[in-house]
C-alpha cells in the first residue's frame, strides 16, 4: 500500500509541478504582453505628440523672425582691424627672368590672342 501512496504522491506532486510550469508560461507570456502593450502606448504618445508639433507647424504659416537684420553706412565704411598680423605673407618677387617669362614671345610663330 506504501507504493500505491508513494505513486499517488509522486503523481500529485508531477501535477503539482506541471501546474507551476503553466503558471510560470502564462506568467512569462502576460510580462510579455504588457511589454508589448507599454511599448505600443508609447509609441502611439509620441505619433500623437509629433502630429500636434505638425499641426501647430502648419497653423503658423508665418513665423515671425526674433531678429530683423539693419544695416547702417556706420557698418561699412568702419576701418577692419586685425587681431594680428596674417601668419602666411605672399613671397615678393624680385627677379626680373620669371617675369619676362611671363610675358608672351613673339618668336614661337604663333598668335594665340584673339581677335575680331
Amino acid at each position: 500500500m506504501e507504493n500505491e501512496k508513494g505513486e499517488v504522491s509522486a503523481s500529485s506532486t508531477g501535477e503539482l509541478d506541471i501546474e507551476q510550469e503553466d503558471q510560470k508560461i502564462e506568467q512569462f507570456f502576460a510580462l510579455i504582453r504588457s511589454f508589448q502593450e507599454a511599448r505600443n502606448r508609447r509609441k502611439d504618445e509620441l505619433e500623437e505628440k509629433q502630429k500636434k508639433k505638425k499641426v501647430r507647424r502648419l497653423n503658423d504659416k508665418e513665423p515671425q523672425p526674433s531678429w530683423v537684420p539693419s544695416f547702417e553706412w556706420e557698418d561699412f565704411t568702419e576701418d577692419i582691424k586685425f587681431r594680428r598680423p596674417p601668419l602666411i605673407f605672399p613671397s615678393p618677387c624680385n627677379d626680373k627672368n620669371v617675369l619676362d617669362d611671363k610675358k608672351p614671345n613673339e618668336e614661337d610663330g604663333l598668335d594665340l590672342s584673339l581677335t575680331l
